[in-house]
Parts: C-alpha cells; sequence; structure tokens
C-alpha cells in the first residue's frame, strides 16, 4: 500500500454544510508512504474518531477513504484481515492490551501472527523501552505510561505500510518520549512507512511532513 486517501470525509456527527479549510473533514487529503503526518484537534472532535474510520473499525460516516485506489467500503472481511496484518498498524488509544497477560505475553502474542521480529529483537525492543524489568510481569498491574510502551512494541511486532497512533506519549516523561519517538522512527525508515498521529496539539518529536487539524 502506498497511499491512503480521503475525499470529503464527514462524520455524521458534524453538520453537512459546514467547510473546514485546511482540515481533514470536509476535504480532500491524502497520506503518502514514507512521510510523517501530524493531526492535532481538541478534545471530542474526532480524532480517534479519523483513525477508527481508516482502520476500518467504524463507518459512521459521509464521504470516502481509499487505500491506493480501492475505496474501503468495497473490502470484504478478509481483505481487512490482510490489511491489519500486513499494512496498518495501530496504537489505539485505549491500548487494548490483555491485562492478564504479561509484557512479554502481550507482544509476543501479535508477533505471532506474522513472525515479523525474532525473539532477540524483541527483547531488543523491551530493553530500548526500559521495560526489561517488566517484562514477565501482568500488565494490567502496570502503569498506563508502562502500558502505553508495551502498545508500541506490540505495533512494531508486524508488517506495517502505515503507523496509526492515538495519543500513544500521553502518560510518557520526557525521556521516555524521546526513547520511543527514536525507536519509532527507527522503524519508520527501515520500512519506508508512513506515520499518522493524531494528538490533542503535542507534535512531540517526529520531523513532520505535514500537519493537520481535525
Amino acid at each position: 500500500m502506498d497511499a491512503l486517501r480521503t475525499s470529503n470525509l464527514k462524520p455524521f456527527f458534524l453538520p453537512d454544510n459546514e467547510t473546514l479549510s485546511g482540515r481533514i473533514w470536509f476535504n480532500d487529503v491524502s497520506f503518502g508512504k514514507g512521510r510523517n503526518y501530524l493531526i492535532t484537534a481538541s478534545s471530542g472532535q474526532g480524532k480517534s474518531s479519523f483513525l477508527s474510520f481508516v482502520f476500518g473499525e467504524r463507518a459512521d460516516y459521509r464521504g470516502n477513504i481509499y487505500f491506493d485506489d480501492r475505496e474501503i467500503k468495497t473490502l470484504k472481511k478478509t481483505e481487512w484481515q490482510d490489511i491489519r496484518k500486513k499494512n496498518i498498524s495501530y496504537v489505539f488509544q485505549g491500548l487494548r492490551l490483555f491485562s492478564g497477560l504479561t509484557t512479554l505475553e502481550n507482544i509476543q502474542l501479535k508477533n505471532k501472527i506474522t513472525d515479523y521480529k525474532s525473539q532477540d529483537e524483541i527483547d531488543y525492543l523491551i530493553e530500548q523501552s526500559g521495560l526489561q524489568d517488566k517484562r514477565n510481569e501482568q500488565s494490567g498491574r502496570m502503569s498506563f505510561g508502562q502500558q502505553q510502551r508495551i502498545s508500541i512494541i506490540r505495533a512494531l511486532c508486524q508488517p506495517f505500510d502505515f503507523l496509526l497512533l492515538d495519543e500513544p506519549f500521553s502518560h510518557l516523561d520526557e525521556q521516555n518520549i524521546e526513547t520511543m519517538t527514536a525507536l519509532i522512527s527507527k522503524e519508520l525508515k527501515q520500512r519506508n512507512a508512513g506515520l499518522l498521529l493524531c494528538s490533542l496539539g503535542q507534535g512531540y518529536l517526529f520531523d513532520y511532513h505535514e500537519k493537520y487539524v481535525i
């Protein structure tokens, strides 16, 4: 997958006659592989909704979303499964970890779908993220910031052309933000992948090619 594109996208919760120049909603926007995009908005304006639309989890919108030239509403369930396994990885704002599983188990569960990373590579990511002492601890007993780091590592343990991040660093301190930004940036560069990061306004430390407002 080389590009994501939206055309006149309008969530059901916004009026049809509204026009917002320079924004995601109501306009035509293209996101290219190998480029970084920051998408900002105040709380409740639809950042998570936008990523859910792109990921195919929600369809309560008007307009169109395309993967390359394919309109996503025409995709079959099996095609979505393949896309989520090979083309798009997503760090959800709510993380969606399995609280009864350990750090390592949460990551391995995702990695086993494609065997994208070796165990040595997983161990390296855990160590670099500062979670080596939490490797065998259940994620439900950990702080939200620690869980965010697990979720990010998990998202890196699959192939992807685009990485979707929804408020990924909201509970991390400056040092951990710098560490996780570096790990993500390295993976993006190696894969020539695109980044769509949604935030309340903080751009963090990525170099962005384009910035949009919801």
